[in-house]
């Protein structure tokens, strides 16, 4: 029973319903699991007592026989998402200390659904980067290593701690959110499936903003039916979010017969860009196999306006991020400096920001009241959004011609080392998100598959974009390139 926390979700399900564990031994294996990777630093918040209280109301609600796919499933939370009465810090230290008196819509979703929190998630500061390097709670650890090299690997950003405790297996799953790819890149960079829906699919209400128009939230899982299981109870329509969709929530995890015969793949020519590893090109020329042998249809195509993608990215989401962050001032909540005698409310919000903001997290903010800055606004963010009509458009065309997904990589290469980026200049940081910004921008659903080992032993991923609101054909071609890639690697065991 030692190996239970080992389990998917699919798998605990149906072991749960035949009565052969209980949600509490489940709970239990997973919270003994993070007692023992404190090295890994992905679990900032245990919440052990509230875990195991979940799971035994799931397991009363078990033995009536009627009960949803996430019942007694014991899962980790991305500290971006409110939960009530638990701390909630989006990674900052400007809200230390704040513990809300609400939940947020997904988490009260999982709640609803019978899934049990084990804890909250380390992450970047404000969902701000693409290594967890900017977290007020240090580093997360990727449990994966290059080999016999013992040097300390990033799980991408910002659901770092995410993709981390699920590669080790510390949680069944987990929540993550998705502004230019935080949930699709450490995904592949720690050989998990990470989906990032529709816009509007999730609520947004509870979830700390970086970017309104770019955030969504979705599941961090060890496969693609978990994630289909897992997104069915994350979903669904909420009032409180003015983005939220009101379109019914199919069952995701039925879509996945494999079939995807006659289906047609897109592979953007644009994404072949300058200086990407022959590895990622080979894995990819793999997955365009993979998918032609599965008797779908290959067709090149073209998103003219990709080029465009991260640059347009990086004024519109700051320019959000600046406006979202003006709440954080010290006076309602979180954070407050100490002031000398004489110095008045300026100050505070002056010395308060710059204790409690990170250096990333400053960058972007200027970087965004930059942009929206008098004389700079129809310079730089009018004309970043115009550019991302134009690439919502590239997508559009390509899908009006009948393509049904995009094949592309996940990232431009493996998981890299703590700390191998700090000197270098913060664009450099940024192109890690290269290929999936534009989903962001597009607002369309997409998801990582883990689907090979680079030359050093590391996962690489393939992505799979979708057509909007199509979760369930995507997951199923998804589905299919899991199935072909037979990828059954696992992080060992060092921490």
């Amino acid at each position: 029973m030692g190996d239970l926390n080992k389990l998917t979700i699919g798998a605990a399900r149906d072991k749960l319903r035949a009565r052969d564990i209980t949600s509490v031994e489940l709970t239990q294996a997973c919270l003994g699991a993070i007692e023992g990777a404190s090295a890994l630093n992905a679990f900032v918040h245990n919440t052990s007592e509230i875990a195991l209280e979940r799971a035994g109301a799931a397991d009363q609600r078990l033995a009536k026989d009627d009960a949803p796919g996430m019942c007694g499933i014991p899962i980790g939370i991305k500290d971006l998402f409110c939960t009530k009465g638990v701390a909630s810090q989006a990674g900052s230290a400007i809200l230390n200390g704040f513990k809300p008196e609400y939940e947020s819509t997904v988490t009260q979703n999982l709640i609803d659904a019978g899934s049990v929190m084990l804890g909250k998630l380390n992450m970047d500061e404000f969902a701000m980067g693409s290594s967890n390097e900017t977290s007020t709670y240090g580093n997360v650890v990727n449990p994966w290593r290059r080999g016999d090299d013992t040097a300390d690997l990033t799980p991408g950003g910002s659901s770092g701690g995410s993709a981390s405790a699920v590669a080790a297996d510390l949680c069944l799953a987990a929540t993550g959110t998705d502004t230019g790819g935080s949930i699709r890149q450490p995904a592949a960079f720690t050989g998990i499936t990470g989906i990032k829906p529709t816009y509007g699919r999730c609520s947004r209400w509870g979830v700390v903003a970086f970017a309104s128009s770019l955030d969504q939230a979705g599941p961090m899982t060890k496969d693609v039916r978990d994630g289909a299981i897992m997104l069915g109870a994350m979903c669904g329509h909420d009032p409180k979010d003015s983005t939220s969709a009101d379109i019914a929530v199919p069952d995701f995890e039925a879509a996945l017969t494999g079939d995807i015969k006659g289906k047609k793949i897109g592979i953007p020519k644009e994404y072949h860009m300058e200086g990407i590893p022959g590895e990622i090109e080979d894995l990819w020329a793999d997955g365009v196999a993979m998918m032609k042998d599965a008797g779908a249809q290959i067709v090149d195509i073209s998103l003219p306006h990709t080029k465009y993608a991260l640059p347009a990215y990086y004024v519109i989401a700051p320019a959000e991020a600046s406006s979202n962050l003006a709440r954080y001032d010290g006076v309602r909540y979180g954070h407050r400096a100490k002031l000398a005698a004489g110095e008045g409310i300026t100050e505070m919000y002056e010395k308060t920001r710059a204790e409690g903001f990170g250096h990333e997290v400053q960058r972007r903010v200027m970087i965004g009241t930059y942009v929206l800055s008098a004389g700079f606004y129809d310079a730089y963010y009018n004309r970043a959004r115009r550019v991302r009509a134009l690439i919502k458009k590239d997508f559009e065309d390509v899908f009006a011609a009948g393509v049904d997904a995009i094949l592309t990589p996940a990232t431009p290469s493996a998981a890299f080392g703590l700390g191998e980026m700090n000197d270098a200049d913060p664009v450099q940081m940024y192109l890690n998100d290269v290929f999936t910004v534009t989903v962001n921008l597009a607002g369309l659903p997409a998801v990582s598959v883990p689907a090979g080992l680079d030359k050093q032993g590391l996962p690489l991923g393939l992505q799979l974009i979708g057509r909007p609101w199509e979760e369930g054909d995507l997951l199923n071609a998804a589905y299919r390139l899991e199935q072909a890639a037979g990828f059954v690697s696992k992080p060992a065991k060092w921490w």
